[in-house]
């Protein structure tokens, strides 16, 4: 497998690894890097628990969509996005728990076997570099500015890109905004502090808050709108509740980073503009009574992920480009 370009563009394969399936896409990237890359092709198998089994199994989605390219093409990376904890510079990832991995040298094994320069990446940096990249440009030379990818998924995460680029701070850390100890209930964190923001502002906590409905946030707000509803009051609590520390979360990075913008993902994105307008209309709350936060333009800056586009899929392949 050359990396050969195909009509000016670079092929890139991406896998997402989840902990029920493996999705990959392969992506054309345009030489100038100013425009969206396009989607050529998707795959996806069933995860399996085992660290033989996950390279296996990347390995065959690599190569389902190295038959999907144009002929004559090669793919010049492949990027992984995966959960654990991920050392870029080796390949190297512990602690995937929903496989039941404690360590698998996936980056390497990949190479290895398909011969393609291959780089693998937090599973939440990969989405951040993938919904960036889907963003409409904001000037005509092509800069998005600095964007941060709020992660809503079993915990409470971000991603920072900066020029189109992750910023992973000094000791790979950045965005681990979750573990921000400032939430009022102070309801233990499995980090070992209490208060943190994730054991409110995540899917994980919306489970544990409301355990009746799966998923939770869209009852939750359905009940919030319907004042007949007998549990109407506890839904109202258990919504301000979450909305609020997801705005702690927004109103944190805004200040702390300052991006352009301000992308919610993650299993509870999946609940659509509903959530969307909840959490706008926290924001507005605030602003009626800060001048500061009103000049911050919040709701203006936050947008949801396109539930049909596999951005970490195609973030883990733009993230492919730091394997040459």
């Amino acid at each position: 497998m050359s990396a050969i370009q195909a009509g000016g563009d670079t092929l890139r394969i991406g896998i997402d690894v989840g902990g029920t399936k493996i999705a990959g896409v392969l992506l054309a990237e345009a030489a100038d890097g100013d425009a969206r890359p396009k989607l050529l092709a998707e795959r996806s198998i069933p995860a399996r628990p085992g660290a033989e089994q996950l390279v296996d199994d990347v390995v065959s989605v690599v190569e389902a969509l190295t038959k999907d390219a144009p002929a004559a093409a090669g793919i010049a990376t492949i990027g992984i996005g995966t959960p654990g904890m991920v050392d870029a510079a080796t390949g190297a990832v512990e602690n995937i728990a929903n496989l039941d991995i404690v360590r698998v040298e996936l980056g390497g094994e990949v190479a290895r076997r398909t011969g393609v320069p291959t780089r693998v990446e937090n599973d939440v940096n990969a989405a951040a570099l993938g919904a960036a990249a889907m963003l409409p440009p904001t000037d005509g030379a092509g800069d998005k500015g600095t964007v941060v990818f709020l992660n809503l998924g079993t915990g409470l995460a971000a991603g920072v890109i900066r020029g189109g680029e992750l910023d992973h701070g000094y000791s790979n850390n950045v965005g681990e905004i979750g573990h921000v100890p400032v939430e009022p209930h102070r309801w233990p964190c499995a980090c070992g502090q209490r208060g943190c923001l994730e054991t409110a502002a995540s899917g994980g906590a919306a489970t544990r808050l409301w355990p009746q409905d799966d998923p939770p946030m869209p009852a939750i707000i359905a009940k919030v709108g319907n004042p007949a509803a007998p549990d109407h009051a506890q839904a109202a609590e258990t919504l301000d509740t979450i909305v609020s520390a997801i705005a702690d979360a927004i109103d944190i990075a805004a200040t702390a980073i300052d991006p352009r913008s301000i992308i919610i993902g993650g299993g509870m994105a999946k609940t659509g503009r509903p959530l969307l307008d909840c959490i706008t209309t926290e924001l507005r709350r605030r602003e009626e009574t800060s001048r500061f936060v009103a000049s911050l333009r919040l709701p203006d800056r936050l947008s949801l992920t396109d539930p049909d586009q596999p951005v970490g899929a195609i973030g883990a392949a733009l993230a492919g480009r730091g394997a040459i």
